[in-house]
Order: structure tokens, then sequence, then C-alpha cells
């Protein structure tokens, strides 16, 4: 979970760094180190509830050239981040675990298609349009102006929302068809 939660901040702050923003470069974020994004209290939950967070990037959209499109994009880059590191463990289970002898090839495969499903989880997730989700900000983005205000409105309730959610186990009927769809896109893709 420590990669797949790095690779989706790291993308974040590399994307909006690349778009003009050094906010992230100045925080130590443009690593793939855990230790940079790491938030203790979202980790002490994530092992004690299995739902935990990051510390989020800081962005100011100010430096870039299109404020709305740039955040639209450095909020797809994470769950595309994990989305991309899900295909690349697709593309190892293929290879690595049958170099190995069979006891070690089972843990291999084991450990690779874990570390597939939780990219593929937490980009389902993230892409939930509620905020704080990357999800409710690439709506918000491609909403009209005057809906988008109405909907940037309701992101004081969002963490409520999401928490109500989780404990009454609607979030995963949501998920589940959302992680379908990702797994359905991830192995249309060429693998071995």
């Amino acid at each position: 979970m420590l990669f797949a939660i790095s690779v989706h901040e790291f993308a974040h702050g590399l994307v909006a760094y690349r778009l003009g923003d050094p906010t992230p470069k100045y925080q130590g974020r443009l690593t793939l180190d855990p230790r940079a994004h790491i938030d203790p209290l979202g980790m002490l939950m994530l092992v004690i509830f299995r739902f935990g967070w990051a510390k989020p990037v800081m962005i100011d959209p100010r430096y870039f050239k299109r404020p709305k499109q740039g955040m639209i994009l450095v909020s797809v880059a994470g769950p595309l981040a994990n989305f991309l590191s899900a295909y690349i463990f697709l593309l190892a289970i293929g290879i690595f675990p049958t170099l190995f002898s069979p006891r070690v090839g089972i843990v291999l495969y084991q450990f690779l298609l874990l570390n597939l499903h939780l990219n593929l989880g937490l980009a389902a997730f993230n892409l939930i349009p509620i905020p704080p989700l990357d999800g409710s900000k690439i709506l918000g983005g491609l909403l009209p102006p005057r809906y988008g205000l109405k909907f940037e409105q309701l992101q004081g309730y969002g963490p409520l929302l999401l928490m109500l959610l989780l404990l009454t186990g609607i979030i995963s009927r949501i998920l589940s068809p959302m992680i379908a769809f990702l797994r359905f896109l991830l192995f249309s893709l060429p693998h071995f």
C-alpha cells in the first residue's frame, strides 16, 4: 500500500510541477519515498481500519497557464499512475514468477497480484466524485462554471459523506463496478 500511495501522490506533484507549480518540489513531494507522503494518523487508520490517507500534495493552480485544466490534469495523474502501476504488475506477473522455483514463483505471483489489485483499488477509490477525492476535482473542473460553483459548496460535506459510505458498506457497491471496469481496461491492454 505504501508503494501505491507514494506513486499516487508523486504523480500529483510531478504533473503540478511540470505545469509550472514549484510547490510540490519545495515540499519535497517529488519522490517515491513513502516517508514524504505518509500522514501518521492516516497510516494508523489504514493499519487499524483498513482505510487511511496520505498527506495531500499542496498545489497552487495560480501557477498554471490554465488553472481549471491544470487541476483536472493534476487530479487525473494520481489514479492514472496507479492504473499504470497495475499494468506494470500485470506484465511482471507474466514474466517473473516463471523465472524462479515453484515455491518462490507462487509467493512472487501473489505479491505481484496483490500490488496489482491494491493499485486498481486505489485508482477506483480516488475516482469517486466525492470531496476530497480526485474524482470530485475532475468532475468540478468539467462542470459548467455555475454548476461547478454549486458543487464546490458541497466540499465541506464530502468527508462526512465518505465516512458514512464507508461505515455503511455502501462504498463497496460503488467501488465494485468501478474496479471491474478498470480491470476490464487493464486486461484489454497487451500483456503476456
